[in-house]
């Protein structure tokens, strides 16, 4: 496989994602009488998508065909100005910014859309055929999520998600065609996995930000030490096996890696609040342990279906694997359930999971 290094610019367009991945989180830090409220829970949600997917798409452009051209650079300066509109439109009251950050969005898919169309005339064979496919048929999702201005209240936000998800599985619907023009693993695993370590230094940023200066405030530096425990466990398993359990040169659509990433990144965002949610003790105890445990529990399912289909076969995780660390999260959940503990020790709980998961994955 032709080898493709990460440029200088996909690292600084990353930053900037990053930020608006950082101002859907804060959503899910607002609690109303001892609960994050489900309306917050599905805007989180929807600002996530968006986000994600607009930088999915450019990133698998880049993938295929991205070369350090000047007028690929300049694509991708113009995308960051789109994404720049997005970021300072997301807010909890998405109502009054709806029109930039759809213009935000659109502008970025758009420019995604045209790339591969100019593209297209510079390719042969069946990586012509991918960008052809994928130029022309973005823009019904795209068209779609437009037609949303032209409506109020949930009617627009339908038409937009309804373009947003039809935008979401062209590619499985072109599978036929790309994995005849694969991705290429390396470079996308290390794009993910830039994105992902980004990511674990904002759940690096709630740790700290739950230090207080008071002198002798062992409670508070306790609970930072567990909890940067904790993300280091994550760390490890994760860069452990991108590093050195998995194949990369196994050759396929990426679709795995694309789609299961989704949901390692929101459970990241859901970690990360979850840190400074138990520090402040703001969230009743029930509601606090769905919440956590969800999370670690989406983390633990997604890491593992993105990584079994590319580890080298001896290093397969076996069906005993999945049912011991299940059963780990299934004993402190019910444990936590039935006797209040405090929530250092749920974060204590939650770190011996990982260290768990890390050693035997990575062994």
């Amino acid at each position: 496989m032709e080898e493709k290094k990460v440029t200088w610019l996909e690292l600084f367009y990353d930053l900037l994602f990053v930020a608006a991945v950082a101002t859907a989180t804060h959503v899910l830090l607002h609690v109303e009488k001892g609960y994050i409220h489900p309306e917050y829970l599905l805007k989180f949600v929807l600002m996530f998508i968006p986000i994600w997917w607009a930088w999915v798409g450019q990133t698998m452009f880049i993938n295929r065909f991205g070369q350090d051209f000047l007028h690929q650079r300049i694509f991708m300066i113009l995308q960051m100005l789109f994404v720049l509109i997005m970021t300072s439109s997301l807010s909890v009251d998405f109502d009054q910014y709806y029109l930039p950050f759809l213009i935000g969005y659109i502008g970025l898919r758009a420019l995604t859309a045209i790339q591969y169309l100019v593209v297209r005339s510079l390719e042969e064979g069946d990586r012509k055929k991918v960008a052809q496919y994928l130029g022309t048929r973005f823009w019904i999702g795209i068209i779609i999520s437009c037609f949303s201005i032209l409506f109020d209240s949930w009617i627009r936000y339908s038409v937009l998600y309804a373009g947003i998800f039809i935008d979401i599985i062209v590619p499985f619907f072109g599978r036929k065609y790309l994995v005849k023009a694969s991705s290429n693993t390396v470079h996308l695993l290390e794009r993910f996995a830039s994105l992902t370590l980004i990511l674990f230094g904002e759940s690096v940023v709630s740790t700290l930000s739950v230090l207080q200066p008071q002198k002798g405030d062992w409670d508070s530096i306790s609970f930072s030490i567990i909890s940067f425990i904790l993300i280091i466990s994550m760390w490890w398993q994760y860069f452990e096996n991108v590093e050195k359990k998995v194949d990369k040169s196994i050759q396929t659509s990426g679709q795995t890696i694309i789609y299961g990433h989704l949901f390692i990144l929101i459970s990241l965002s859901m970690i990360a609040a979850s840190i400074k949610l138990l520090f402040l003790h703001e969230v009743h105890y029930s509601f606090m342990l769905y919440f956590v445990f969800s999370s670690v529990l989406l983390y633990f399912i997604a890491t593992s279906i993105v990584f079994h289909q590319y580890r080298y076969e001896q290093h397969r995780l076996k069906i005993y694997h999945l049912g011991l660390f299940l059963g780990i999260l299934t004993v402190f959940f019910i444990f936590n359930l039935f006797i209040v503990v405090p929530n250092i020790v749920i974060m204590g709980e939650l770190t011996l999971f990982f260290i768990i998961y890390a050693k035997l994955t990575t062994t």
